[in-house]
Formats: structure tokens, sequence, C-alpha cells
């Protein structure tokens, strides 16, 4: 009697400690998704962004609320993942968008499954690429011609004219550019922020002026037109 008390209470033990097992290996359960890569290439001033199946990427598994992550695979050419073994409760997966600098922001999800269940998981969308996470500021240069006696003997849009940009209460830019044919300028790969953009003129006494404007970048993905409100008018000595 007493050896068929001890077995049923090993018995039981063994259920409850399977019953509350926590997260992890051990189980049939599985928890499956897709990554998809969006891209973000520079040197287009419309900020395309090309979203691909996410090949060859690293995704991470946190077993319940684990401050550390469990496991990781890699996607398959479809950009497909599956983790398996796994018992019943609650994961969070996560891959990384990488940004300019190279640092890298998690992209996170959460699944529950239960005894033998498949989880499939919201598909994540990690994003790279040198423009991810960054701005454009455009604007325009009008251009006055001017002789020696400071006469106008022509107006257009600038050509070649040159424009920079600093951060706001900087005596120094950090980037310039010039002006294309149709006196269209472009900053890009800029961080949420409040700039000068500025530019200069000159009079018949080759005295330089410069005009500048503030412009404020709320936000990263944005096409900030500075134009035609904000359109820079300089005299240019011919």
């Amino acid at each position: 009697m007493r050896i068929r008390l001890i077995g049923l209470l090993c018995l039981a033990v063994l259920a409850f400690s399977s019953c509350n097992k926590k997260e992890g290996v051990g189980g049939t359960g599985t928890v499956q998704g897709y990554v998809k890569l969006i891209n973000h290439p520079d040197d287009n001033f419309t900020l395309p962004a090309d979203t691909v199946d996410a090949v060859k990427t690293d995704v991470f598994i946190v077993y319940g609320n684990s401050d550390f992550y469990g496991d990781d695979v890699e996607t398959d050419d479809k950009g497909f993942y599956k983790f398996k073994y796994l018992t019943s409760g609650t994961y969070t997966v996560f891959a990384y968008s990488t940004l300019p600098d190279g640092n890298k922001v998690p992209v996170t999800a959460s699944v529950s499954i239960g005894n033998g269940g498949t989880g499939r998981v919201p598909t994540l969308y990690i994003h790279s690429g040198k423009a991810y996470g960054t701005s454009i500021v455009k604007g325009k240069v009008w251009a006055r011609y001017i002789n020696k006696n400071n006469y106008q003997i022509g107006a257009g849009w600038a050509y070649e004219h040159r424009v920079y940009i600093r951060t706001l209460g900087d005596s120094y830019h950090f980037d310039d550019t010039r002006v294309s044919l149709d006196g269209v300028f472009a900053f890009q790969k800029l961080q949420p922020g409040e700039y000068e953009v500025f530019t200069f003129e000159e009079d018949v006494n080759e005295i330089v002026y410069p005009i500048v404007d503030t412009v404020i970048v709320e936000e990263a993905g944005q096409i900030i037109e500075m134009v035609p409100d904000t359109t820079f008018v300089v005299r240019v000595k011919v």
C-alpha cells in the first residue's frame, strides 16, 4: 500500500510538472512565419522602397518572458522560418532592421501555441538601405543676373549654383550641393531635426550676402519640398 501511494504521488508530480512546463524546447509545437525585406536605396530623391523576400536572414525566438533569446534560425529562399519542438505557451520572435550607421533595430511579433499546436506569426517587415530612417529636403534657386552697372540683364532658374545645409545652431555646413539645370537642389539622408539651408548672392561691389531658410524634419521617411513658397532668389553678377 505504501509503495502504491508513493507511485501515485510520483505520477502526480510528473503530471503537474508536465502541465506547468515553461516555454521552450521539449514539446511538439511549432512557431513559423515569413520575413520581408524593404530596401531603401539612396541617390534617388523619391524615397523608393523595394520589398523582397528576406533570404538567409537570422530570426530569433524568446521563450515566454525570458530576457534572452532561446534559439535562432535562418530563413530560406522564400523568407520562411520555423522553430520546432516547442512546448505550449507564448513566444516572441524578432529579426533586425539595419540603420544606415550600422545599428540594428529589432522588429518583433508574439504568438501563443497550445500543446502540439502551430503558431503562425504575422509577417516581419525589416528595413535596410542607406536611406532608411532618413528624409529628403528639396528646393529651388531662381537667379536674377545683373551686370556691372547693377542692371538686370536676365533671369531664370539658377544653374550650378551652390547650396549648403547645416544643423540649426551650428556655424558650419555638413553638406553642400549644386543645383541642376532647372534650379533644383536636394539634400538626402537627413535625420529628424532642425536645419538651415542657405546659399549666397553677390552684388556689383562683389560683396557676398547669405540667404538662409530654416526647415524642420519632423520624422523619417519624409520628402520636404521647400518650393514654391521658399524659393531662393539670388543676384548673380555677370
